[in-house]
C-alpha cells in the first residue's frame, strides 16, 4: 500500500497511577527526521523510542511529543540529613559562646533550615516504565500509520487518474506524428509542382527531403519511453511500499521526454498536448513529494 508522508497519531496509556500520552505528526522530508520531546524522567529511553519508530516510518519529518503524569501517592520520600543538622547546631553553639546570647533553637525551627529535610522521588522501575512508554509509542505510531495509509490511498487514486489522462495524450501524439510527415510530403510536392510547372518532379528528392523532415520531428522514441515511465509509475503505485524517491526520479525522466517532444515539434496540436503533458507531470511530481 501507498502511504502519505503527512499524518497524525495519538495514544494515551494509564497503568499503576502513571499516564503517558504520545502525539505524533509529520510533514514531507527527503529522509527520516525525528524530533522527540519528552520529560527528563524519560529521556534515557530516547534511543529505544527511535528504534520503535523505525518499525513504522521510513521517511518524513516527524515530531513526537511525550508527556508523563504520575498520580501515585508514594512516589516521593523525605530524607533527613543528620550531618547537615549537626553542622547547623555546631555553628549555633559557636554563635552562642562568641556573642553571649541565648541558644533558643528547637527541633521545629532546626527542621526548617535548608537541606535538613529534602524531598526525593522514589526510584522508578525502569522495566515497567519502558513497557508503559513503548505501549503508548506503538499505539500512537499505529494510528499515525493508519492516517498515512488513508491519505496514501487518496493520493494513489488521484495519481492513477492523472497518469491515465497522460496516456491518452501520448496516444494522440503517436497518432498525429505520422500525419505530419504525410502532410509535409504533400505540401512539399505541391510547392515543387507549382515551381516547376510542366517539368517532371524528382520523386527521390521529395522522398529524401521528407525523410530528413521526419527525422527532425520524430518523437516516436520519446513517446515509447514516456509511455514506459507512465506504466512503471502505475505499477509502483499498485505494488506499494516506500516508493516515493523512485517515483520522483521517474517523474523527472517523464518531464525530460515531454521537453524533448516540445522542442522537436512544429505542429500546434502536438505543442499544445506536450505543454499539457508538462503541466500534468508537474502535478504528478508535486503529489509524489507527499509519498513515503
Amino acid at each position: 500500500m501507498i502511504k502519505s508522508m503527512t499524518g497524525y497519531g495519538r495514544a494515551e496509556v494509564m497503568e499503576n497511577g502513571k499516564k503517558i500520552t504520545v502525539e505524533m505528526k509529520a510533514v514531507n522530508h527527503r529522509y527520516l527526521d525525528e524530533n522527540i520531546k519528552m520529560p527528563k524522567k524519560l529521556i534515557f529511553f530516547e534511543s529505544q523510542v527511535r528504534s520503535v519508530l523505525k518499525d513504522y516510518i521510513s521517511r518524513g519529518k516527524v515530531d513526537v511529543f511525550i508527556t508523563l503524569e504520575d498520580f501515585t501517592e508514594e512516589n516521593v520520600t523525605v530524607k533527613y540529613n543528620a550531618s547537615v543538622a549537626a553542622e547547623y547546631l555546631k555553628y549555633l553553639k559557636q554563635m552562642q559562646e562568641e556573642f553571649g546570647i541565648e541558644n533558643d533553637i528547637r527541633v521545629s525551627s532546626l527542621s526548617r533550615y535548608p537541606e535538613v529535610f529534602t524531598m526525593e522521588e522514589a526510584g522508578e522501575d525502569e522495566e515497567e516504565l519502558w513497557k508503559l512508554l513503548e505501549k503508548a509509542v506503538r499505539g500512537a505510531a499505529e494510528g499515525f500509520v493508519e492516517s498515512r495509509t488513508r491519505e496514501g490511498e487518496h493520493l494513489k487514486n488521484d495519481l492513477i487518474g492523472k497518469l491515465d489522462g497522460m496516456l491518452e495524450t501520448v496516444d494522440f501524439i503517436e497518432k498525429r506524428s505520422p500525419e505530419l510527415v504525410a502532410e509535409y510530403r504533400a505540401k512539399l510536392t505541391g510547392k515543387v509542382k507549382e515551381l516547376l510547372a510542366d517539368t517532371s518532379i524528382d520523386e527521390n528528392r521529395i522522398l529524401q527531403e521528407t525523410v530528413i523532415y521526419a527525422d527532425k520531428i520524430c518523437v516516436d522514441e520519446e513517446m515509447v519511453r514516456l509511455r514506459s515511465h507512465i506504466e512503471a509509475t502505475k505499477k509502483e503505485l499498485t505494488k506499494g511500499g516506500s516508493v516515493g524517491r523512485k517515483l520522483d526520479f521517474i517523474a523527472q525522466e517523464m518531464n525530460r521526454e515531454a521537453n524533448t517532444t516540445l522542442s522537436k515539434t512544429t505542429d500546434l496540436g502536438i505543442s499544445e498536448r506536450a505543454i499539457d503533458l508538462k503541466t500534468e507531470i508537474e502535478k504528478v511530481r508535486e503529489q509524489i513529494q507527499n509519498i513515503e
